[in-house]
């Protein structure tokens, strides 16, 4: 039996929830003349078999109660924004939402990982309409959400890309030169938010 138990396909109604009122969100911004808030949504449920294995790394037993309350990522969403100024207007929304708390959030824009991975996680606890492992109903699931920049999303991709599919023959020099285009990435981005910001304050004044 899957290590979701019967909460499979309670957790894809979730995701399509979810999905949904990310949507609507965007659908909103651009009615009301607004940059879109995200280039790419992505959205998926995790493996029983890859949620399994992560159990056992983490030392948690192979249940259901540990997949969906100690692990918090069974649901995850990630939003792939054209500027970081995207980023903060869909972190607003999501703090602002009725729909959901968040739970627990973690900045590695601002405060890069070592190896210069950037992106800003969220957990979401969403109350839905169905029973969660508690028995409670609604029930509260948590939902896991990445914000990132094409810059960002797409060195993310080609470092998994890079050192988890190959053999690397020399992993220190390509770990510094990933960090190293991961900087100059990262010097992208805050040089197209400044000419997003000189092209509205240049519309502004017509």
């Amino acid at each position: 039996m899957s290590i979701y138990g019967p909460y499979e396909e309670t957790l894809n109604n979730i995701l399509a929830d979810v999905e949904q009122q990310l949507a609507e969100w965007n659908d909103h911004q651009l009615a009301a003349n607004q940059p879109k808030l995200y280039e790419h949504l992505i959205g998926r449920v995790k493996t029983p078999a890859s949620m399994a294995e992560k159990c056992r790394r983490k030392g948690y037993p192979e249940s259901t109660a540990a997949a969906l309350r100690q692990c918090r990522d069974a649901v995850g969403v990630r939003l792939v924004c054209n500027f970081i100024s995207d980023i903060t207007r869909c972190l607003s929304l999501i703090e602002q939402a009725d729909w959901c708390t968040v739970v627990k959030k973690k900045d590695y824009i601002t405060n890069a990982k070592p190896n210069g991975y950037r992106s800003y996680h969220l957990i979401l606890d969403v109350v839905e309409p169905y029973e969660d492992v508690d028995g409670q109903r609604p029930g509260h699931f948590f939902v896991e959400v990445q914000l990132r920049t094409i810059a960002m999303d797409s060195w993310a991709s080609l470092e998994h890309e890079i050192k988890y599919k190959h053999h690397v023959a020399n992993p220190e020099r390509i770990s510094k030169e990933l960090k190293r285009c991961a900087d100059h990435l990262a010097s992208c981005d805050i040089q197209m938010q400044t000419i997003r910001q000189l092209v509205q304050e240049g519309e502004r004044d017509k």
